[in-house]
């Protein structure tokens, strides 16, 4: 096997969440054990009191990387404080991102690491019982996942007394039907029930009443990925990486118009440039970077004027994007940022589960104004319209999903309004991208 140094970019990453991926069979539990596996769960359960490993996560800093940022120690902190007749722990694996692969990939090359910090996660708040919500379109993420389960509970490492201890934690694989929206946690919980994967309302939010009306915890795959090195090294020494208030690394998944694409891990705060045109090579062809889409569907569409901007939670929200569950894509100079977020929104409105007005019909008349600007029917007032409309989703959406969903378009509207200005009072593309202008 070549090793990782070897191979062009990885020099320059920092792999703690991906540290396994690609150095170990994951189908084998024993090579998993040999690169410090489980190792840091024995430390939990044999030498530790649940607010002492609390307190450990809560001083690395880690944010939930699933999108929203929380810190994950404060969560469960909650979660442990809050009064319920038994609590629950669940991984988010329901990755639906356009060009987001984040998760599949710690799934199909590390499960045993979800496994553990899964376990370490019950263990903190007091849960017996944990579910991994995968999505069933990744079927060999789910089998290496239910392997994992298997192989854990035959060395005793999950299951009753583990490490002849009092704790004892169960784990089962629930496959999503592959609803985008079952991605926001509260919509997971209704799906892991049985029920139709539909947002609630928040407060109260799943720390305090979550799963069967119990407390739960819900963390995303990367950021249990990383709970066992935690454990294992130290809050503080994960606290050093990153910036102050985004500490450690973050997975982002490269696509687009870029020569190298694929997943690569950093320290929080590297700048966009580092990321596109150091690991990723660059613009293929030589051509121009016109814009970097952060954040997946939710997230916004950056210009050049930001390639330096630091890659980080609130850095992020301040410029118009978000850091979401890191998506990063890249766009040359002959994309259409109208197209972009016409795109973006079709999706988001394809996948709207239908029960806000503003998610159901707010985003539809999104698309409808953003389809008859690209089709050369746009007048001006219909950019005023999109600026007014989206402004209101954002504020009166029941769920995240939808209240970030205008966001494609508020930025593109922020950075290229001229291009908009284009298609509506020239009727041209100047991109050449949108047929009925060309």
């Amino acid at each position: 096997m070549q090793e990782q140094e070897e191979i062009y970019s990885l020099e320059d990453q920092k792999r703690i969440a991906l540290r396994n991926c690609g150095l170990i069979d994951p189908e084998e539990i024993r090579d998993y054990i040999a690169r410090d596996g489980y190792k840091a769960l024995a430390k939990t359960v044999r030498r530790s009191s649940p607010p002492e490993i609390i307190a450990e996560v809560k001083s690395s800093g880690l944010r939930g990387r699933g999108g929203g940022g929380f810190p994950t120690g404060v969560k469960w902190e909650l979660t442990r404080e809050a009064v319920g007749r038994e609590k629950y722990v669940i991984c988010n694996a329901d990755e639906g991102d356009p060009g987001a692969f984040m998760d599949r990939s710690l799934l199909e090359g590390d499960p045993h690491s979800i496994v553990e910090g899964l376990t370490i996660a019950a263990y903190a708040v007091g849960a017996q019982q944990g579910y991994v919500y995968v999505r069933a379109e990744y079927p060999l993420a789910v089998r290496r996942l239910e392997k994992a389960i298997t192989d854990a509970k035959e060395l005793g490492l999950i299951g009753k007394n583990i490490f002849r201890s009092n704790f004892s934690f169960d784990l089962e694989v629930r496959v999503g039907a592959g609803a985008f929206v079952c991605g926001e946690e509260t919509a997971l919980l209704n799906s892991v029930q049985g029920d139709r994967g539909d947002p609630r309302g928040k407060p109260p939010f799943p720390a305090t009443e979550g799963l069967w009306g119990q407390p739960t915890v819900i963390n995303n795959v990367e950021t249990l990925a990383n709970i066992p090195q935690i454990i294992l090294k130290g809050g503080d020494w994960y606290s050093q990486l990153g910036t102050a208030d985004s500490t450690g690394t973050k997975v982002f998944a490269l696509a687009g118009d870029v020569c190298n694409t694929g997943l690569v891990e950093v320290p929080m705060g590297t700048t966009l440039k580092e990321i596109i045109f150091d690991l990723g090579g660059g613009i293929p062809d030589n051509k121009g970077f016109k814009a970097a889409q952060t954040g997946g569907p939710s997230g916004g569409c950056l210009p050049e004027e930001h390639l330096d901007i630091p890659m980080e939670y609130d850095t992020l929200i301040e410029v118009g994007s978000m850091m979401g569950s890191g998506g990063l894509i890249v766009m040359d100079e002959e994309t259409c940022m109208v197209d972009v977020a016409r795109f973006y929104l079709e999706f988001t409105q394809d996948e709207a589960c239908g029960k806000c007005t503003p998610g159901r019909v707010g985003t539809k008349r999104l698309l409808e104004t953003l389809n008859k600007i690209v089709e050369g029917r746009g007048e001006v007032e219909d950019i005023e319209k999109l600026k007014a409309l989206s402004r209101d989703i954002k504020k009166t959406a029941l769920c995240g999903l939808g209240q970030s969903a205008p966001n494609p378009i508020l930025s593109t509207l922020q950075y290229f309004e001229e291009e908009y200005k284009a298609h509506v009072i020239d009727k041209d593309c100047p991109a050449g991208v949108c047929e009925e202008l060309v």
